[in-house]
């Protein structure tokens, strides 16, 4: 499936709308109810796409969904042969990504209706959105601004609080270098635990906490820490291994790097840029929100997650201009189109 825009869209849908002024059946999630522009069916923003069980041939096969799930209808594409490859995302899991690749950056606000019709694509039904953006904003990632009989979402609490140090994770061009010298922290009690897990610490036999960087000045008090540089790099990969486990993630970065790089060369439709950039982003910032990003002289020889990298960022950077041209042209807010995308590069060298 696909997003369309251009040529085709009813009259009144060019311009920048004024603020929730549309004629809109109370069902925003159903038909029509985007604000400032004439009402149509919401999926009909999307491509058509053949019913389930009307196969034709080389068409992907659509992937079983299980329980919290999105479930596409899917047609053979460059995002649908992705898809297929990736699996179904979560779908709270996966609004949680919309918000911090194309919204946050854009005012943070955006309409239920703008929301649905990029899952639509994803095969999430009305009634699963719904669900999810009431978890969501109960638990605090997001917060709901209802206007009349429109339905806005700006991030929460919890997801303010969150959403800076990931996105500087998620988007760094290159790993965090290192001085050399091992941060140990001996005897902690269970509260400094915590915050030193907070600043990248570690766990180690025997109770040790091992950390790479920070000001020993700035560390959480009341724990002796030693700095010290180990003898060899091979001495100091091994003790970095013993408290980062790496199969696990070389694992899951050559699953990514399986999904993504057919896309490397292949031809992507305007209409599907901003879904393969959404997925490229879920599936990257799972993988690296949980990666230690060890310094290059610890890691393990022929690490993955360095190609792992670089393809994301080039896909990353390939697909946003189209991206950004959808969430133009077609995102909501309360004061009609989003506002303009931030000028600079993520995954900046």
């Amino acid at each position: 499936m696909k997003l369309q825009r251009g040529p085709g869209r009813e009259a009144g849908r060019t311009g920048t709308p004024p603020p929730v002024q549309g004629r809109g059946r109370p069902d925003e999630l159903g038909h029509g109810g985007n604000p400032g522009v004439p009402d149509r069916p919401l999926g009909r923003s999307i491509a058509s796409a053949p019913q389930r069980g009307s196969q034709a041939a080389g068409d992907a096969l659509p992937i079983p969904a299980q329980r919290g799930e999105c479930r596409p209808a899917m047609v053979a594409s460059p995002f649908a042969s992705t898809l297929a490859r990736t699996g179904a995302p979560r779908i709270a899991s996966f609004i949680v990504t919309v918000w911090g690749d194309a919204v946050a950056p854009r005012g943070g606000s955006l309409w239920l209706g703008s929301l649905q019709a990029i899952l639509d694509c994803f095969g999430c039904t009305p009634g699963q959105v719904r669900t999810a953006m009431s978890r969501l904003t109960d638990e605090g990632w997001l917060a709901r601004n209802r206007v009349g009989r429109h339905s806005f979402y700006r991030l929460g609490p919890r997801g303010e609080a969150a959403f800076g140090a990931a996105a500087a994770r998620i988007y760094a061009g290159t790993p965090p270098g290192w001085d050399g010298r091992f941060r140990i922290a001996l005897l902690a009690e269970p509260a400094a635990r915590e915050a030193l897990a907070a600043h990248g610490f570690a766990n180690l036999p025997g109770g040790t906490m091992l950390g790479l960087s920070g000001d020993p000045a700035l560390l959480p008090q009341g724990v002796p820490l030693l700095v010290s540089a180990p003898r060899t790099t091979e001495e100091a990969r091994l003790l970095a291994l013993r408290a980062w486990p790496l199969a696990p993630l070389a694992e899951g970065y050559g699953r990514f790097l399986d999904a993504f790089a057919p896309l490397a060369d292949a031809p992507v439709p305007p209409a599907e840029a901003l879904l393969l950039r959404l997925l490229l982003v879920h599936e990257w910032r799972r993988l690296v929100l949980r990666d230690p990003l060890l310094p290059a002289a610890l890691l393990p020889e022929a690490w993955p997650g360095a190609a792992a990298r670089g393809l994301a960022a080039a896909l990353y950077r390939r697909l946003t201009p189209d991206a950004e041209a959808w969430l133009d042209a077609e995102g909501r807010h309360e004061g009609g189109a989003l506002p303009p995308a931030p000028s600079g590069s993520r995954f900046a060298d």
